[in-house]
């Protein structure tokens, strides 16, 4: 048996209908060799620590760190298929030894992670001390006890299996630093800033991306220069702007944004610079433009890309002299601001098609800051709809008969699958119309499928999913959801909602698996 067959008879589709009906009751652990060992001496030593403990527990669930040959853990985890009905999903890995604590930390620690987001955060977790080596327990005590809350059990043919009691906390700050992989340009980036950065505590993030974004940002807030943020729509680029603008010497001094796409192109330079009294047609007095109402603060230019070939030249001549002058006049009024753009174009491509002047764009380019959108963003999204949903019961408790909000397992489980193409705006104006649409305290599926836009079809992303940059990373949980969702409503749509031919035409065994994938995406029919 080749090791891909024997892996896919192992792996079978009982998990994901007990994911789409709550939590998932799942066994963590080594392979020992006591294991291995039963399964051809079971007289002498018995059926071995984790076969004992799935027979006892009744665990849906089997997350098995191997570092033996395949050739090796195959046979054990079919013939453990045969004493328990336990789905396993195994997990080869390379130590450096089996008392590597640093090998051993990170290969458990990737596990239990992968773990709990293919559960979507529904996995009652459990951690067997018994198989593998001391250093193997120490581990899983240490992750017990800090990052990942699980019962501890351990097994042996004269006691059986029990709660192992460790009467003591462990707290993260104290974790050797042999156990840590760290974040070498993380580090280097906030090497010298304090620890605490109270400016940028409204950007919630815990992705690392996000975190090298945010100590990019720290390092260039103290200094003048420009900075451009590129960024998809709805990433939040003004929210850093701000940010930086506040973490400055000019926080007492003006912010001023200003949406270069909102502006007719024939008010651009009046918008910018001002005009004065009689400059043209309806300009029955003087204004003062947005480079003066900035002055000694922060001018945050958002879709920059968006000025006209001719303000570009204009707006170049303002950053590069310190002065402007308004429409109408002659006289150069002396302004003091920082400059801070953003996009959602990729601006290189824009001077490469002679829409964007080049020289602007090394005048603004300076510091490019890029952030990355929501959906490249993971551990992100679950804190976000949390701060998001309580930021709008705040803003909607002084609303008559307004009841404080929370969410429905399902619901919660419905917004963490979504692609968010809109990213953090679409997820905030989504919480927003669910709350609306939510007739009682907690905001069940219905309210958030009634609240979600349908993605639009053909995506440029849909188009290219098959030529992503792995070297980039990719999400690829989330790459199959959004084909998974794609061909579910195809399918219902084709058939007119007939889910027995629904069901035929995606290769699915019957209209109850049908009916329990549409559960799991969140599709209606």
């Amino acid at each position: 048996m080749t090791p891909e067959v024997g892996t896919h008879k192992i792996i079978s589709g009982f998990s994901h209908f007990l994911m789409a009906h709550g939590m998932v009751k799942t066994l963590i652990s080594w392979l020992g060799r006591t294991d291995l060992n039963a399964r051809t001496q079971s007289e002498r030593v018995g059926l071995g620590p984790i076969a004992q403990a799935v027979g006892a527990r009744d665990f849906a669930r089997l997350e098995l760190l191997c570092d033996y040959p395949r050739e090796e853990a195959e046979p054990y985890m079919e013939w453990l298929k045969a004493q328990h009905p336990v789905e396993i999903a195994p997990h080869f890995v390379t130590l450096t030894s089996p008392v590597h604590f640093g090998d051993i930390y990170e290969s458990a620690t990737r596990v239990v992670s992968d773990a709990i987001k293919n559960n979507r955060g529904h996995a009652e977790l459990t951690f067997h001390l018994s198989p593998g080596t001391p250093a193997m327990a120490a581990v899983w005590i240490i992750l017990a006890k800090t990052r990942f809350p699980a019962e501890l059990i351990e097994s042996s043919r004269e006691h059986g299996v029990r709660t192992a009691s460790v009467p003591f906390d462990i707290s993260a700050d104290f974790i050797p630093d042999l156990l840590r992989k760290p974040d070498e340009e993380l580090e280097r980036l906030t090497a010298g800033l304090p620890p605490e950065a109270p400016e940028f505590s409204s950007i919630i993030h815990r992705s690392p991306g996000m975190k090298r974004v945010i100590a990019r940002a720290r390092r260039v807030a103290p200094r003048s220069i420009p900075v451009l943020i590129e960024g998809e729509s709805g990433t939040g680029k003004e929210l850093l702007a701000r940010a930086i603008h506040r973490a400055s010497p000019r926080r007492d001094k003006p912010f001023v944004a200003v949406n270069c796409g909102a502006i007719s192109p024939e008010l651009v330079e009046s918008e910018l610079f001002g005009h004065e009294k009689g400059a043209f047609t309806g300009a029955a007095a003087a204004r003062t433009g947005y480079f003066e109402a900035a002055h000694g603060g922060t001018l945050f230019l958002d879709e920059v890309g968006e000025l006209p070939a001719p303000s570009q030249v204009k707006f170049l001549r303002a950053i590069q002299e310190g002065e402007i002058v308004r429409v109408g006049s002659t006289t150069p009024t002396p302004v003091d601001v920082r400059i801070i753009a953003a996009t959602n174009r990729t601006l290189t491509e824009e001077v490469a098609q002679g829409r964007f002047r080049e020289d602007l764009f090394y005048r603004l380019a300076v510091i490019v800051l890029l952030l990355p959108p929501l959906r490249e963003r993971p551990g992100d999204l679950g804190p976000l709809v949390d701060h998001l949903l309580e930021q709008i019961n705040r803003e909607s408790e002084t609303e008559p008969g307004f009841e404080h909000k929370k969410l429905s397992v399902n619901a919660r489980n419905v917004l963490m699958k979504h692609d968010w193409p809109g990213n953090v705006r679409e997820l905030q104006n989504t919480l927003r119309r669910a709350v609306v649409w939510s007739t009682g305290s907690t905001i069940r599926l219905e309210d958030v499928r009634d609240s979600l836009f349908p993605a639009p079809k053909g995506s440029q992303r849909d188009e290219n999913i098959l030529a992503l940059d792995i070297l980039q990373g990719i999400d690829l949980p989330g790459i199959i959801d959004r084909i998974s969702r794609h061909y579910l409503e195809q399918a219902l749509e084709k058939t007119a909602g007939n889910k027995t031919r629904a069901a035929e035409l995606l290769g699915l065994a019957s209209y109850q698996t049908l009916t329990n994938w549409m559960k799991k995406y969140g599709v209606k029919a």
